[in-house]
């Protein structure tokens, strides 16, 4: 079956509000701390569009502590339609599916203090919600030729790399992966495009990428990159979140077209 590029929504979620922040600045203990957009709707409000469009698969990142009302806010409008990602761990992950939420996301949990990859809290997170339930999101920061997996609101690189032989041995373990490239995250200065296609070339689980998009083009040029294996999130060229490069009603007629 030919495989298309989908656009997944998002809704960002910090200190409580929906925003629109350059991921690479993302230190709450920062002033240089760079905010894109705030929205002055609840986060039901982009929850019930969502649904009214019948557009899936989008998630609900939690950025930082003081969000959980937020986040039950949306998801209580759309139960079913959203992911949820932002302090997910084992032992809290279910109660999230409980609220309304299709799949949890983890980044930070499934690693140690140092950025160690923890097998056995993996391992625990499935036994909690099943493998079908669970995205897991390597989003990362560039360094050189390489991609490494970045936790911690993406200030804190760990010791996994973004490989085919990490993909593979993950794969079994996900319904899908989420990739955030932080490092342009929030810049509308266009995508990581050595990242999505290498992504497309794996194409062993639904994926999908977030940053850097700037215009309804991108769209098609993930499609090219990724030959449609790899779903691309567009947040801050948005017009719905105070954005001038693309309107939210021409991402909606894209997805219906295909």
């Amino acid at each position: 079956m030919d495989q298309r590029t989908r656009f997944r929504p998002c809704i960002d979620l910090h200190e409580g509000h929906v925003k629109q922040i350059v991921g690479g600045t993302l230190d709450s203990a920062s002033e240089a701390l760079r905010t894109n957009f705030v929205s002055d709707l609840p986060p039901s409000w982009y929850a019930e569009l969502y649904a009214k469009d019948a557009l899936r698969g989008g998630h609900v990142i939690k950025l930082g502590p003081g969000n959980d009302e937020a986040a039950r806010n949306a998801l209580a409008a759309y139960p079913g339609g959203l992911q949820i990602g932002g302090g997910i761990a084992p032992g809290s992950a279910a109660p999230w599916l409980a609220a309304g939420a299709s799949h949890v996301i983890a980044t930070s949990c499934l690693f140690d203090a140092e950025g160690h990859f923890q097998e056995d809290r993996l391992a625990a997170l499935v036994a909690e919600v099943g493998r079908d339930r669970l995205v897991i999101d390597l989003s990362c920061r560039r360094r050189g030729d390489s991609w490494i997996v970045a936790m911690n609101r993406w200030q804190t690189l760990t010791d996994l790399e973004i490989t085919e032989s990490t993909l593979d041995s993950l794969a079994s373990s996900c319904a899908e992966f989420l990739i955030h490239a932080a490092d342009v995250e929030g810049r509308c200065e266009g995508i990581d495009e050595a990242l999505v296609a290498f992504l497309g070339e794996w194409g062993g689980r639904p994926l999908t990428y977030a940053g850097g998009a700037a215009s309804l083009a991108d769209l098609e040029w993930v499609q090219q990159l990724s030959d449609g294996r790899v779903d691309l999130t567009i947040g801050s060229a948005l017009d719905i979140f105070g954005g001038t490069g693309v309107s939210y009603e021409s991402c909606v007629a894209y997805n219906r077209a295909r």
